[in-house]
């Protein structure tokens, strides 16, 4: 599958400071977000044209007596994801919890690949018409 292909790629191209996981169900994918020192207050996830974003600005406290010797984390997260051409990103559920943060994002429903069922309508062929009729017709015999 191209889609999926595509994020997986793009995942394993965020920086080494990013760390994400990518989960998949029959109906969803989730993907968990480490955002240590951010809230949902200072996480913003947006979705447009199949492009899923995620922004998260950490809070650093440093204590008075304190002062940064090496600072390793980054004070943002930004990144930037395709999503399979199958997920719904209209429809995603996040949440944040103790510094992860968890963006649901469900699959399209009635096909795979995205793609649409289209229901064919037309008329109904001879002998379908006369077998429902038949038993029309007995049903009314029995009632005699």
């Amino acid at each position: 599958m191209i889609g999926m292909a595509e994020l997986r790629d793009a995942l394993r191209d965020l920086p080494d400071a990013v760390f994400v996981d990518l989960l998949e169900s029959d109906d969803a994918y989730r993907l968990v977000v480490d955002i240590a020192g951010a809230a949902e207050e200072t996480a913003d996830v947006s979705v447009e044209d199949r492009r899923l974003r995620v922004e998260a600005r950490r809070e650093k406290d440093v204590p008075v007596d304190f002062r940064y010797r090496s600072e390793e984390r980054a004070l943002f997260v930004d990144f930037e994801v395709p999503l399979p051409p199958e997920a719904d990103g209209s429809a995603s559920v996040v949440s944040v919890e103790r510094g992860v943060l968890t963006v649901d994002v469900p699959k399209k429903q009635g096909t795979e690949e995205g793609g649409r069922n289209i229901p064919i309508e037309g008329e109904a062929e001879p002998d379908d018409d006369a077998s429902a009729d038949e038993s029309s017709d007995d049903e009314h015999e029995d009632d005699a």
